[in-house]
């Protein structure tokens, strides 16, 4: 491909051309299969009248990762993707620590293998992830065409999450934004922090029930950084129940892993371009934790 006008970042000019989202342009640029006059670029470089655009898809590789014949919650699935409600406790992918076990062996055994292989070796299909202890709607794609199109929904914001959770303490206002930058934390490489080195975070929460020492929320993020709500929470001092990582996870109701759950999720559909509003009810113990709280 040759550049024909100049002043545009390269990937996205490359976005406008070909049938790529940023997000996946940047992954390849960052991998050297993207080249310009034959030499790795970087996505900030300006696109000069003339340079030629050579753009390598790297093909999927095998795996080892195998097929698992385990529980999945599937609320909906069509030729394209696959959106589970994914149990708490649950990893999503392998990593050092959790070599199956995972949503992804799960979702193999399902589809047969079926995946969008743009994730990765270990992350066939996963378009977004959830926290091991955090329960919910997870979108799952079956074909690049359909992942790479729901990346740019997410990039785009146009992906509207909504999650329930129960808080520590009685928050006070009955609807609010929470716009705080979080990064990696200095003091602990394992854990966010908001911090002014960090990424644009926009949390949006709507009380819906207080207890005598918990509140009940419906959140809604506009942003997707790690750990998010559950680093918010914690900033405002109402820290998520059970969060092991920024509270100190003690409760009354001996619940282990942050009460929180994604129980909407409202998209596009990636190829049929329908409007989707699909909800998943809450875990047991969740509900039962309410129940026990009201009465």
């Amino acid at each position: 491909m040759i550049v024909e006008e100049r002043g545009q970042r390269i990937d996205k000019y490359i976005a406008e051309k070909q049938e790529l989202s940023r997000v996946a342009i940047q992954r390849l640029i960052e991998e050297e299969n993207i080249l310009v006059n034959g030499k790795p670029t970087k996505p900030s470089y300006i696109a000069q009248v003339g340079d030629e655009v050579t753009i390598q898809m790297p093909e999927v590789k095998e795996t080892d990762l195998q097929p698992q014949d385990l529980p999945l919650d599937i609320v909906y699935e069509d030729e394209d993707i696959i959106v589970v409600n994914k149990a708490k406790g649950m990893v999503v992918h392998p990593a050092i620590g959790n070599p199956d076990g995972t949503l992804v062996n799960a979702i193999m055994a399902h589809c047969k293998g079926n995946l969008s292989g743009i994730g990765g070796e270990l992350r066939p299909g996963i378009v977004h992830r959830l926290d091991k202890d955090t329960s919910g709607l997870l979108i799952i794609a079956k074909n690049d065409k359909a992942h790479l199109r729901i990346s740019e929904q997410i990039q785009n914001r146009q992906v509207k999450k909504t999650y329930l959770t129960l808080v520590k303490g009685i928050v006070p206002e009955n609807e609010a934004t929470i716009k705080m930058p979080i990064g990696r934390s200095t003091k602990d490489r394992k854990k966010m922090a908001v911090t002014p080195k960090g990424k644009e975070a926009i949390t949006h929460f709507k009380v819906l029930e207080r207890f005598e020492k918990y509140t009940y929320l419906e959140v809604n993020i506009e942003t997707g950084r790690t750990h998010q709500i559950r680093v918010h929470m914690a900033e405002i001092g109402h820290p998520v129940v059970g969060d092991m990582v920024y509270s100190n996870g003690k409760n009354e109701f001996n619940i282990e892993g942050q009460m929180l759950h994604a129980h909407r999720l409202e998209f596009e559909h990636p190829i049929t371009g329908k409007t989707m509003c699909l909800e998943a009810a809450l875990p047991e113990y969740f509900a039962n934790v309410l129940l026990n709280l009201r009465s």
